[in-house]
């Protein structure tokens, strides 16, 4: 049907997902909620599934049939529906997999963003030699071309830290990514130097898990988390297979918070953390 998107974002996905659990809340069929709205029963799937946009006036209709009670998530939702941004991201449409459109989009509209690391230094405080020498190891049958794309899109999304309208940001990173030369000896220094000059901005905190904690069973916690305008559109993104998997389900939600909080109870504080990053990039 002309006027339908052929691959919608994950935030155009996430809105219609938002919408049915409403409707299931409800106890609606598509076809009541259809006929209730006065359109047609393929429309509301179309909406539902992130195929077709909607009004804020169609929604705020939805929203009263579904009788839904919060104010909040109803605005948030109603932003979501009118607020097009048309990023920088966009200008890589087509040379990079959507999913990782969908993470810069996402970060834009975050109202705070937490990283848990393990293995790598977080994408938004590497170097470009890092991230090029991630990409370069992964895709090692990448054209050197395509591996700057990769490097210069990752460059771009630490607009959310450095732009005038920063996004609160809290990373806890264990002492086996500051640890592992993804390039080599001064490309390591330059990496726990650059980690080290984005701790000092206000709006970043960074905390060290070292390798000498005990009781700490953690290591499979890493993960994005996005903050969003209402705790209900919170967002985590995890690595999957084949990208980012980004997790909606608010047990999920309450689960990685909880997560979060207790990983992030186990790191050094963060004066502690710059001291222990310090003795790091003195030894090489």
């Amino acid at each position: 049907m002309a006027g339908l998107r052929r691959e919608p974002t994950a935030r155009q996905v996430r809105l219609g997902v938002e919408l049915r659990k409403l409707r299931n809340t409800a106890g609606l069929t598509g076809r009541e909620a259809a006929a209730a709205l006065g359109v047609s029963s393929a429309q509301i799937n179309q909406i539902e599934s992130g195929l077709s946009g909607v009004s804020e006036t169609r929604l705020r209709r939805l929203a009263a049939i579904y009788a839904c009670p919060d104010d909040r998530l109803i605005d948030a939702l109603v932003t979501m529906a009118t607020k097009r941004t048309t990023g920088w991201w966009e200008e890589y449409r087509g040379s990079l997999p959507t999913s990782f459109l969908d993470l810069p989009e996402l970060e834009h509209h975050a109202h705070y963003r937490w990283d848990v690391e393990f293995l790598h230094v977080p994408g938004l405080l590497q170097t470009e030699d890092y991230a090029r020498g991630l990409f370069s190891y992964v895709n090692p049958e990448f054209p050197g071309e395509e591996v700057d794309r990769w490097v210069e899109h990752r460059m771009q999304r630490k607009v959310i830290l450095q732009g005038a309208d920063p996004v609160p940001y809290e990373t806890v990173i264990h002492e086996a990514a500051l640890r592992i030369r993804v390039a080599d000896r001064a490309g390591a220094r330059a990496q726990l130097n650059r980690v080290l000059e984005v701790s000092e901005a206000d709006t970043v905190t960074v905390r060290v898990i070292p390798f000498e904690l005990d009781g700490f069973g953690g290591a499979s916690s890493g993960m994005v988390y996005a903050g969003g305008q209402v705790p209900q559109l919170d967002t985590v993104v995890r690595d999957g297979p084949n990208g980012p998997v980004f997790i909606d389900a608010a047990a999920q939600l309450e689960r990685y918070r909880t997560l979060f909080r207790r990983v992030e109870s186990a790191a050094l504080d963060p004066e502690r953390s710059r001291d222990f990053i310090h003795r790091l990039a003195k030894e090489l």
